[in-house]
C-alpha cells in the first residue's frame, strides 16, 4: 500500500479531526479503497475492497480514448446515505451498482450488486453519478450516455437495491446524443437536478492532431458550432420535480447561463441555494430555488482564463460554514476558490494551490497538457481538501487557509488514469 507524504518538519501542522476517505479505482476489477484520515491531514491506505462490478479502467467511454483520466465526465460516484450507515459506488464498465455497509469504525462490507438495467454497449457502460432520496429510499443513478441518462433503485433497510422500471432523458428533440454530468437531489427532496457537458460526446467528434478534442463542429449548413452544451442554446440544466414516492415529473430545461453547465453543489446551511462549475464557461455561479420550484440562475463570476479556454473548471467543494468554494480546474491542473459572500461569489485565491504535473499523455480541451484533476472532497470540519490527479496517479491533501489558498500535507499514490469519485467522513 504505497503512501508518499512529505515529512512532518516540512508539513503545514494544520489540525482536524480524524476519520476515513474512499476512493473508487474504476479498474476493470473495480476497488473501493478505504483510508484512514489523521488529525494532521496525512492518508494512510487501509484496505482495498472489491465492488463486485466492472470499471473502465484506463479507457475513457465519452472519448473512446484507449488511455486517459476522468473516464465518463462526471461526479459523485461514490456517495453516503446521510445516516452514514451506507456507501453506494456505480461500477461505470457493466453500468452496475453496488451497496456497503459502513461500520462505526469506517469498514465496508459488500451488501449488494445490481444492474441499473442500461445494457452495456461497446468496452464500457457510462454510469458515474449518484444522489440519494433518503424519504422514499430512491437512488438516482446517472449515465453519461442516453436516452435513458437517469435510472432509479430502491434501497430498503438492509442497503439492498431493487431496480425501478422508471427512466428519463437529458436528450431532448434536436439534441439526440447528450452527455449529462452529475444528478443531485434537491435538500428539501421536492427536485433532482442534472447537469449535462457536451451536445454530442466527443467519441463522435474526434480529436485534433495535438490530442486535443474537438469542441467545434459543423452543422449541416456548414456554420460552425460548439457542443458544449448552454453554449449558446439556453437548456443546459435539467430539473426533474420529484414526488412522494420517488418517481419523477417531466424535466424542465433551464438556461444555465453558461457553457457546460457541469458540477451542482448545494450549500449546507441554505438549502435553496446552489453552485453551479461550468466547464466551458470557466467560472461559477450561485442560483437559488424559488418557494414556486423554479430556478434562479445567477451571474457567473469567471476566473482566470489567460491560459486558454475552456478552463473545465468541473467539481467543486463548498466548505461546511459555506463561506468558501474550491473548484477543481482540469485543463488547468490545479484548483482555485471562491468566497461567498451573502448571495454573491467573488475569486479569493486563483490559482489556490500549484498546478499538479502529469506525464503529458492527456490533453484538455484548450490543448493544453493536464494531470487530469477530477473528484475533491472537503473534510467535515473543512480542514482538509483532497483531490485527484488521475493522470499524475496522485490522491493529494491540502490544508485549508482562511484566505482561500490550499498547502500541500500529504499525497499518496493511486493507480493511474483511471480512478474517480471520493467520499467520506
Amino acid at each position: 500500500m504505497a503512501t508518499e507524504s512529505m515529512t512532518m518538519k516540512d508539513r503545514p501542522m494544520a489540525k482536524g479531526k480524524p476519520g476515513h476517505l474512499y476512493m473508487q479505482t474504476n479498474e476493470v476489477k473495480n476497488t473501493i479503497v478505504r483510508y484512514e484520515r489523521r488529525a494532521d491531514g496525512s492518508l494512510v491506505e487501509l484496505e482495498r475492497i472489491a465492488t463486485g462490478g466492472a470499471g473502465s479502467g484506463v479507457y475513457k467511454p465519452i472519448s473512446g480514448q484507449e488511455s486517459a483520466p476522468n473516464a465518463f465526465e462526471g461526479a459523485a460516484s461514490i456517495i453516503l446515505s446521510s445516516d452514514r450507515r451506507f456507501l453506494f459506488t456505480t461500477n461505470g464498465g457493466d453500468n452496475s451498482v453496488s451497496s456497503f455497509r459502513v461500520s462505526e469504525d469506517g469498514r465496508l462490507t459488500l451488501l449488494d450488486v445490481q444492474s441499473t438495467g442500461n445494457p452495456v454497449e461497446g468496452k464500457s457502460g457510462t454510469a458515474k453519478s449518484l444522489a440519494f432520496a433518503p424519504s422514499s429510499r430512491t437512488l438516482f443513478v446517472l449515465h453519461s450516455f442516453g436516452p435513458d441518462h437517469l435510472r432509479m433503485m430502491t434501497v430498503d433497510a438492509e442497503g439492498k437495491l431493487k431496480l425501478r422500471p422508471d427512466r428519463h432523458t437529458v436528450n431532448t428533440y434536436s439534441k439526440r446524443n447528450r452527455v449529462s454530468t452529475m444528478v443531485v437531489v434537491a435538500p428539501n427532496e421536492e427536485l433532482v437536478l442534472v447537469g449535462t457537458t457536451f451536445d454530442e460526446p466527443i467519441a463522435h467528434t474526434g480529436f485534433y492532431p495535438d490530442g486535443s478534442p474537438m469542441l467545434w463542429v459543423q452543422r449541416a449548413g456548414g456554420a460552425m458550432h460548439s457542443i458544449a452544451s448552454n453554449a449558446p442554446d439556453p437548456d443546459g440544466l435539467a430539473a426533474f420535480p420529484l414526488h412522494k414516492d420517488g418517481s419523477l415529473g417531466t424535466a424542465r430545461f433551464y438556461d444555465a447561463k453558461g457553457g457546460s453547465p457541469f458540477y451542482l453543489a448545494f450549500l449546507n446551511k441554505r438549502p435553496d441555494t446552489f453552485i453551479i462549475g461550468y466547464a466551458v464557461g470557466d467560472g461559477c455561479s450561485v442560483c437559488t430555488i424559488g418557494k414556486d420550484g423554479t430556478l434562479n440562475i445567477g451571474d457567473l463570476v469567471k476566473i482566470d482564463t489567460s491560459a486558454g479556454v475552456p478552463t473545465e473548471l468541473c467539481w467543486l467543494a463548498i466548505s461546511p460554514d459555506d463561506r468558501t468554494v474550491y473548484a477543481t480546474n482540469f485543463g488547468y491542473s490545479n484548483i482555485c476558490s471562491y468566497h461567498i459572500n451573502g448571495g454573491g461569489l467573488e475569486i479569493a485565491r486563483d490559482p489556490a494551490c500549484p498546478k499538479v504535473p502529469g506525464d503529458g499523455t492527456a490533453r484538455g480541451l484548450n490543448g493544453t497538457v493536464t494531470s487530469g484533476p477530477s473528484d475533491s472532497w472537503i473534510s467535515t470540519d473543512g480542514a482538509f481538501l483532497y483531490q485527484i490527479y488521475g493522470n499524475a496517479s496522485k490522491l493529494v491533501g491540502y490544508a485549508t487557509q482562511p484566505d482561500g489558498s490550499l498547502m500541500e500535507v500529504t499525497r499518496v499514490t493511486i493507480p493511474y488514469n483511471s480512478p474517480q469519485g471520493l467520499a467520506g467522513f
